[in-house]
């Protein structure tokens, strides 16, 4: 294991700035690099407004502000790279821009400088080629906003050297982030989980059988800090649509994107960034009538959070079959990367709660009616067969003896 004295950000935009903003925070000193001054400025200045930010709530004084963002030097050179012992690279998901990234570095950078993507779908294994040495190579997803959001994803690609994760373990742990490791795959875990979650949330919408506000609704009332529609407005519906387009070409039919989210994208509607989405930035959506119901056909909210979140625990349940990550930790990463409320004690823990013969259940009869996107998980299925349906049974995705 090596230690971290000095990283290199590549891409000033509202994640790098935001993963810029939390090294220097735990007082690492950290380049930031963009292809222009007006984004370096523009990263800077996200930088300072999170630091101004708590200097008036009384959390820092001026003098601390100041010495904060000494540790942030702006670049326009990997030149500058050449000391560092890790570079994130924090640039949208373009593979070919991230491999040219990575090709530029290669000659730069010391030779036991880790360099890592904080790509959300991305070949980790595909990206470890374009430098020296792969095995120095892995995946460190942060959950936006970087500043904000406690988990990092740290997924090994196929050539990636233990010793690389575990630094990239004891960085993360030191800069006050909960990492989890993740295996492989195309949309690593929370991503993944999320998926047939959006998805499910736009068929509903499709069908008519409820209106985004009341979705949203629903699951805030059940305790997500906001409903999928806003969600993605935040994140930007071409970000998720592309996203989303990578892993139906991994997970097949089951993972494909509704209608609606490329009928919005062809009315340039991109979300909050783009001042409309699901959402008109006035927190009104039904100017989109033809499309969006005018009232909600399904009047049992529990009946939403079961369309919503069964087919989540079903795609937990294929993670846990193809050793993605354990119960325990898709539990974590969902409490500390999306917010799924504490007081259900994780997503798998809320559904052996409510039982896995009633989801399972659910989910096949769904798939009867509908098709692949509800076929329940084989891991599932052996459950149910086995009886180990939940807490009630003693047993279900966690043992309860």
């Amino acid at each position: 294991m090596s230690y971290i004295y000095k990283v290199g950000v590549v891409g000033a935009g509202q994640m790098g700035a935001g993963i810029a903003q939390t090294i220097s925070f735990a007082g690492i000193p950290v380049v930031l690099k963009d292809v222009s001054d007006v984004q370096l400025k523009k990263g800077l200045d996200q930088i300072r407004s999170v630091y101004n930010l708590r200097a008036s709530k009384g959390k820092m004084t001026a003098e601390e502000v100041e010495l904060k963002m000494q540790l942030v030097t702006p670049s326009l050179n990997y030149s500058d790279f050449s000391d560092c012992d890790l570079v994130i690279e924090a640039v949208p998901e373009d593979l070919n821009l991230k491999m040219s990234i990575f090709t530029g570095l290669k000659d730069i950078i010391p030779e036991h400088c880790i360099v890592s993507s904080n790509t959300s779908s991305l070949s980790i294994s595909k990206m470890a080629t374009a430098i020296k040495s792969p095995k120095n190579f892995i995946g460190f997803h942060f959950f936006y906003p970087a500043n904000v959001m406690k988990l990092v994803e740290i997924i090994l690609g196929l050539q990636t050297d233990q010793a690389v994760a575990d630094s990239i373990v004891a960085f993360s742990e030191s800069i006050r982030k909960i990492p989890v490791k993740v295996k492989e795959c195309p949309g690593f875990l929370v991503n993944r989980l999320l998926m047939p979650y959006l998805n499910e949330a736009c068929h509903l919408v499709q069908e008519k059988a409820c209106t985004p506000e009341k979705i949203d609704e629903i699951a805030v009332k059940f305790g997500l800090p906001m409903g999928p529609f806003m969600l993605v407005d935040h994140l930007g519906l071409d970000v998720c649509h592309h996203v989303s387009c990578i892993m139906a070409d991994a997970y097949g039919s089951r993972a494909k994107p509704p209608e609606l989210i490329s009928t919005l994208i062809g009315l340039k509607r991109y979300g909050k960034k783009s001042g409309a989405g699901f959402y008109v930035y006035d927190g009104s959506s039904k100017d989109f009538s033809g499309i969006y119901p005018s009232e909600n056909s399904i009047k049992d909210e529990n009946q939403i959070i079961e369309r919503l979140l069964y087919p989540m625990v079903n795609e937990a349940a294929n993670c846990i079959d193809e050793s993605i990550a354990n119960p325990s930790d898709i539990d974590l990463s969902l409490l500390a990367g999306i917010g799924f409320p504490q007081a259900k004690n994780g997503l798998l823990r809320w559904a052996d709660q409510t039982g896995l013969d009633l989801i399972f259940n659910k989910l096949c009869e769904w798939n009867n009616k509908s098709g692949d996107r509800f076929l329940p998980s084989l891991y599932l299925r052996r459950l149910a067969d086995a009886g180990f349906t939940g807490s009630k049974a003693g047993r279900g995705f966690f043992d309860y003896f």
